[in-house]
């Protein structure tokens, strides 16, 4: 009877101990994938440093499903529009000065695959030597992870109404 007990209090305490662990992998596999959609994100607008387009374009998904709606009346609508519109960025006139995402919220869904974030974003840039920023932007957008990779399938920017 003793030794019974024994073995049910040894098994309980195996149960809880390994349960524990696969909470704690779970939290670390969900902050380390939280890591990388930041990356994403933030190279979204940090490929222009140095108009690495291979890095923007590798963080957007390519379909026409893609969608980016900016605070001007300018809607984006698929990849293919998105390159194209990215083409005003090579005018050597257009430069990064930086840029800083605050607050920046991730949430990832239960399923794993899909995560949305918000920030206030300073995109800060000049044209022709004259200032050419985003301050204060409220970026808001969505991610999948496809093929092992996050990717912003749709974006929307906006800013607050004084």
């Amino acid at each position: 009877m003793k030794y019974r007990l024994i073995r049910v209090l040894f098994s309980v305490g195996l149960v809880f101990f390994f349960g524990s662990c696969t909470q704690v992998d779970k939290q670390a596999k969900q902050e380390a994938e939280i890591e990388t959609i930041a990356e994403t994100v933030s190279s979204c607008i940090g490929w222009f440093e140095n108009k690495d387009f291979d890095l923007l374009f590798s963080v957007v998904a390519h379909d026409p499903n893609y969608l980016s709606v900016h605070p001007t009346d300018n809607v984006i609508r698929g990849y293919e529009q998105f390159k194209k519109n990215s083409e005003v960025f090579k005018d050597p006139e257009f430069q990064y000065v930086r840029h800083e995402l605050k607050d920046l919220a991730i949430n990832l869904s239960q399923s794993g695959d899909v995560a949305w974030y918000y920030c206030v974003l300073d995109d800060i840039n000049t044209w022709g030597g004259e200032p050419a920023n985003w301050e204060n932007a409220r970026w808001t957008g969505v991610l999948e992870k496809r093929e092992g990779r996050w990717v912003i399938v749709q974006q929307h920017f906006s800013f607050a109404s004084e």
